[in-house]
């Protein structure tokens, strides 16, 4: 497992100092250890806040089975939704900075609404290296309704965004598009994994003001526009007042991810065998709990 860290801000660190704590043992990058067999598989880094990100690993593994991953919970700033946006552009930046240092990374996948539609143009325009971002699945969700009535259940900085109601303007496709922030959601994604079972009626509580029934018409459809959505998919069906539809965008990013990544390596031989076993990295530096490390493992990322 890696180091712990001595803090969990990075604006107090040098990018060095901060990459030998996160690198691995005897400052290492994680998978240094490959054999050169392996080198032309690509280094796909996943980033989120914290855990939601593994919604998105998961599609992406299994379009790239034979890329080397290393999947980074920013744990030590969640929940972004917590910061304002010059403090997140800052953070995000600079810890993305450190990360491309230490981890030469082919490709990045910010798998993280907030980060994706308030950061992705200052990665984009400041490092090299191709980025896949994450912004609410509102088109595919809107051209897919049929009673034309949508939300969007987000974090509460997500459905604020300028960006956010740019893509309803666009994309309504003559839909009524309802905006919902969850301040509790997330963590409540986060405290599962982590062995803490949420009461029910905490997450119906949190989902309840997605379903409107108005003018004969009953919400259909729901983007998930938070990638710890997902990880209650189960619960969120179970305590739906009706049935809709969740919208997880994670199938089409992990189709970007192939697009952009190039051909697999080793070809067939490899389209059914991950080459290595992802690892991944806590900003904080915590050791996972066990109900995390059983967790991490259903998704087949070692800790």
């Amino acid at each position: 497992m890696h180091q712990r860290a001595r803090s969990g801000h990075i604006s107090t660190w040098s990018a060095r100092t901060w990459i030998r704590a996160f690198s691995g043992v005897a400052g290492r990058p994680f998978f240094s250890y490959q054999a050169p067999a392996v080198a032309i598989a690509p280094t796909i880094l996943v980033f989120d806040s914290g855990l939601g990100g593994l919604t998105v690993y998961r599609e992406v593994a299994k379009v790239r089975p034979d890329a080397r991953y290393v999947y980074v919970a920013d744990d030590a700033f969640f929940p972004y939704n917590g910061h304002d946006e010059a403090e997140l552009v800052v953070r995000v930046v600079t810890l993305i900075g450190a990360l491309i240092e230490s981890h030469r990374p082919d490709l990045i996948v910010i798998a993280c609404n907030t980060a994706s539609t308030i950061v992705l143009p200052q990665l984009r325009a400041r490092f090299s290296v191709p980025f896949v971002g994450t912004v609410p699945a509102i088109k595919p969700a809107c051209a897919g309704s049929v009673t034309k009535r949508v939300t969007v259940l987000g974090t509460a900085a997500t459905v604020s965004r300028e960006y956010t109601r740019a893509l309803i303007r666009d994309f309504a496709n003559g839909s009524d598009v309802a905006l919902v922030g969850s301040a509790r959601l997330a963590g409540f994604a986060e405290a599962e994994l982590d062995g803490e079972p949420v009461a029910d009626h905490l997450i119906a509580q949190e989902m309840a003001p997605c379903f409107i029934d108005k003018g004969g018409r009953r919400t259909d459809t729901i983007v998930l526009a938070c990638t710890h959505y997902p990880l209650l998919l189960a619960r969120l069906n179970q305590l739906a007042p009706w049935p809709v539809t969740f919208i997880d965008p994670a199938p089409a990013i992990a189709r970007r991810v192939a697009d952009l990544s190039g051909p697999m390596a080793g070809g067939e031989a490899h389209s059914a065998l991950q080459i290595a076993p992802a690892r991944i990295v806590f900003t904080s530096g915590r050791a996972p709990s066990l109900p995390l490390r059983v967790a991490l493992a259903r998704f087949g990322i070692g800790c």
